[in-house]
């Protein structure tokens, strides 16, 4: 990852306002990097692309 770039971080649509039990996403060109939103400064799980778009296909299917 580049440090000198910050990550663009989000939460799906589907979190409610309220908190709760959400994690953040941020692309970047090398990895997908993940993380409590509660815990903005905690720990971040890296993961590749090709992980990311498996596991995401892993929870979309019907």
């Amino acid at each position: 990852m580049n440090n000198t770039e910050p990550l663009a971080w989000f939460k799906s649509s589907y979190s409610g306002a309220e908190g709760g039990q959400c994690i953040e996403v941020a692309a970047a060109a090398g990895a997908v990097h993940v993380r409590d939103s509660k815990v903005a400064a905690g720990p971040v799980l890296h993961v590749s692309r090709d992980a990311w778009a498996g596991l995401v296909g892993l929870a979309t299917a019907e």
